[in-house]
């Protein structure tokens, strides 16, 4: 971060922008905590802020060379305070990212707690080791689930 600190951990987060963190910035950030203080952050506004701006960079990680031809409706429930839901399209070469739950069917959902989606999408959780320790939970296509990130640039800290 700046370095300025006020010593209270979600106070500190909450003066960042996150829109202007860097993937590997937000990576570092992620790693260095612990899954006490994830979920201590991950509340409130604060983690409505965290989700907004992690599914909304998804669009620009996406690596359209790689998913191809394609087409896959995955949803995403990560739990925590309350399940927040949000749903990536992938089609023609495209991500398309939105909030909330649609009547549509996913070809895979993966559900998880707050501090288990921070580390998979800031490259510090190994998504093989959540599944088979049931911190991942994947309903339908589990194939498409394992490979999803090869489909986006996941930072690594």
């Amino acid at each position: 971060m700046d370095g300025t600190s006020s010593g209270n951990l979600t106070d500190d987060l909450s003066a960042l922008d996150f829109a202007a963190v860097a993937p590997e910035e937000f990576a570092r950030i992620v790693k260095s905590l612990s899954a006490k203080q994830l979920a201590e952050v991950m509340r409130g506004e604060l983690r409505t802020r965290i989700l907004g701006e992690v599914f909304g960079r998804m669009r620009q990680q996406f690596r359209s060379e790689a998913a191809g031809g394609l087409t896959a409706l995955i949803r995403w429930k990560i739990t925590g305070e309350d399940d927040a839901v949000y749903e990536t399209a992938i089609a023609d070469g495209a991500c398309r990212v939105t909030a909330g739950r649609s009547d549509a069917e996913p070809r895979t959902t993966l559900v998880m707690a707050d501090a288990e989606f921070l580390k998979l999408v800031s490259g510090n959780g190994n998504p093989v080791t959540m599944f088979m320790t049931r911190k991942l939970k994947v309903a339908g296509d589990v194939g498409l689930a394992s490979g999803l990130t090869r489909y986006f640039d996941i930072p690594k800290a």
